[in-house]
């Protein structure tokens, strides 16, 4: 009895690391794609502690960024710590072609295998995303529901692909793109309907055309990719003068 109490105990203690270690791998993701960590800056480890009112040891905070390093958010330098990864346009091409190319077989897929309740669902996704309104005044909960709306909308396309290994890149790939797309899109204007082409891109899924759908999915992604480079150029350029 004694060893099923303990038994029971260790594994509690187990999981209640693996849930604080996944709230902090999300604490430090939400900070470098918000910018609240900047591109490129350095992160020292008890720095961070105190600008995130981390109150942790060092060792899971390591291990917290080093799996950051593995979805391409943290750079990790020998003998010199960690680094928020630098944003570049070449990089965000690279996300972006990547993007285009793993979402589109994924929806692909999805189109083929989805049943009637994966195609319920897309609808639902976006119109949760839609009944959202963006605003220059949304607050930062509010603008981060916008968020994680748009995020769900976007994998729910996806995920009856039933290919989980092709799900988990594109999931790292979308965030990689987010980062860029808040940093840089945050204080700009829209310069078109994101809701109409969200629309139009449901509409071909609907109906099964996988052409059309791809090629409008594809098409979304390197609107928003252009847009970006745009601000970027603009950004780079008041820096220098």
């Amino acid at each position: 009895m004694n060893h099923l109490l303990m038994d029971e105990s260790l594994s509690a203690q187990e999981d209640s690391a693996t849930t604080h270690a996944t709230s902090l791998v999300k604490r430090l993701r939400l900070a470098i794609m918000t910018g609240e960590l900047a591109p490129g800056s350095k992160l020292r480890l008890d720095a961070l502690r105190e600008k995130l009112g981390l109150t942790i040891s060092r060792s899971p905070l390591r291990e917290a960024l080093s799996r950051l390093g593995a979805e391409g958010l943290v750079l990790i330098e020998d003998k010199r710590g960690y680094r928020v990864i630098p944003v570049s346009e070449k990089n965000l091409q690279e996300i972006a072609k990547l993007r285009v190319h793993f979402e589109g077989l994924a929806l692909r897929e999805s189109i083929t295998k989805g049943d009637q309740a994966w195609a319920d669902s897309v609808r639902a996704a976006e119109d949760k995303l839609h009944n959202i309104k963006r605003t220059d005044c949304m607050s930062s909960a509010q603008q981060e529901q916008w968020e994680l709306a748009h995020r769900d909308f976007h994998l729910k396309l996806l995920e009856a692909c039933a290919m989980p290994l092709l799900i988990n890149y594109c999931n790292t790939l979308h965030d990689l793109n987010d980062r860029y797309r808040r940093l840089f899109l945050a204080k700009n204007p829209f310069d078109r309907d994101v809701n109409s082409e969200h629309g139009a891109i449901v509409a071909a899924t609907l109906e099964r055309n996988a052409d059309l759908a791809c090629a409008l999915l594809a098409q979304h992604i390197q609107r928003t990719t252009q847009n970006i480079c745009i601000t970027l150029h603009r950004q780079e350029a008041g820096l220098e003068a």
